[in-house]
């Protein structure tokens, strides 16, 4: 399949070469921002005029910015396809596809990998960086009925590779594995688990197969303030949340069975941050919240916050946010690790339905080299992987390392609606 390039800025009739060495003939040019966000509007795809570089995701037109926008059509590359890699697409489930390849190239330095399309989100094209060794990768959130095409480039330090493509179209209900595996079987990234055949388990470490909780877990059966082996807790008060309200000590306390937070009218409320910092891992923990009475609303949180404080440069994983105790709908906001300014994350308000937070929900989140996924109640909500980028943002899941926070955030001040946030258990998995 080819490609149709045009410029957003002016542009005469020409073959375009990609950075990839593929070339394209007959360029012809978009006269305005307008007339290239109705392009983007229609299905086109976002490449960058200076490094031609494609499928680089989420893309945003400013005026004046030197982009290509390329829709499929019938012209020919020049140049044919690159034999040392071959790939194939396969459908894992009715919203995840699985692209494995082989190659015999010795001087790859790494891997460019990315989608058309839209996803379930309506999100577009994206793309991600993989390292020299990978030989797999699965994409999530596809939309059932679409197809779509992968595009995987070599990284080369010298010689100019041509990307493979491949495509699935994803249907719906159960799929019948590949009968015939790959040539080289797919490298199994570190620190995943096998995955288990499904199950009706609302635990994802029982469905998934996270084995035993590790020391740092908490079942919250003692009474008093929490575990000061586990648990740093707020001073008697620090400033709370952007200087909202105050963080206390005395706002979280253990009744035999559950760790309860609560927040005050006047803005004081509670904060926890557990001690075992550490690079990937899993945590699950069991929780509910309710408001009651009227004023601004608290927002519950759970969050694995860097190990080094430093906010934006090394992340911060919110894979519990929303906007009150009292919400019917989740949220999630997963930061991506970049130098300071806007602020670069995925996610949002209500990504899942139907999620009456006065009722307890196991939440769960899975950090690997690979990727960051949520869950709850056992299935997975979020999948998140790559997207290093523009402006010095590395990948999402690069953070560094950290922790877990539990915190119930104060975001008004005072005149606040009183407020309780209760977990049943905190556990940790390798």
């Amino acid at each position: 399949m080819s490609l149709r390039i045009h410029m957003l800025a002016a542009l005469t009739a020409a073959t375009v070469v990609l950075g990839s060495g593929v070339a394209f003939a007959d360029t012809d040019e978009i006269s305005s921002r307008d007339d290239a966000l109705q392009s983007i509007s229609d299905g086109l795809e976002l490449i960058d005029a200076g490094t031609r570089s494609a499928a680089l995701g989420h893309a945003k037109v400013t005026a004046g910015q030197n982009w290509l926008v390329a829709n499929p059509d019938t012209d020919t590359p020049t140049q044919p396809p690159d034999t040392e890699v071959t790939a194939t697409a396969t459908q894992v489930d009715d919203r995840r596809a699985r692209v494995d390849w082989v190659s015999t190239r010795n001087d790859v330095t790494g891997w460019l990998i990315g989608r058309d399309g839209t996803d379930t989100r309506g999100h577009g094209s994206w793309s991600t960086e993989l390292p020299a060794d990978a030989r797999t990768f699965t994409f999530d959130l596809l939309a059932t009925g679409s197809t779509y095409r992968f595009t995987l480039l070599p990284r080369t330090d010298s010689g100019e590779p041509v990307p493979v493509v491949t495509t699935v179209r994803m249907t719906g209900g159960p799929v019948t594995p590949p009968t015939t595996p790959p040539t080289t079987p797919p490298t199994t990234p570190p620190n995943t688990p096998p995955t288990t055949p499904p199950t009706t388990a609302t635990e994802a470490a029982v469905r998934y197969g996270w084995g035993t909780p590790i020391p740092g877990s908490d079942e919250f059966d003692y009474t008093g303030r929490p575990d000061p082996n586990r648990w740093h807790s707020a001073g008697e008060c620090w400033p709370g949340h952007d200087g909202n309200g105050r963080r206390c000590a005395s706002r979280s306390t253990v009744n035999g069975s559950t760790l309860v937070m609560t927040g005050l009218a006047n803005g004081d409320s509670g904060w926890l941050g557990h001690k075992v910092d550490r690079q990937y891992g899993r945590w699950e923990a069991r929780v509910r919240s309710q408001g009651t009475g009227t004023g601004h609303a608290y927002r519950p949180l759970l969050i694995i916050w860097p190990t080094s404080n430093r906010w934006p440069q090394d992340g911060e994983y919110d894979f519990w946010e929303n906007r009150t105790p009292n919400s019917a709908c989740a949220g999630h906001f997963i930061h991506y690790p970049h130098p300071p300014g806007a602020v670069q994350q995925e996610g949002g308000w209500c990504e899942r339905q139907n999620v009456d937070l006065n009722q307890w929900h196991n939440v769960a989140i899975e950090w690997t080299p690979q990727h960051v996924k949520g869950f709850i109640n056992g299935e997975e909500w979020f999948f998140y992987s790559g997207g290093a980028g523009p402006g010095g943002r590395n990948a999402i899941q690069a953070m560094p390392s950290g922790h877990l926070t539990i915190q119930l955030d104060n975001f008004h001040g005072s005149g606040m609606q009183p407020a309780s946030y209760e977990v049943d258990w905190v556990r940790l998995y390798r």
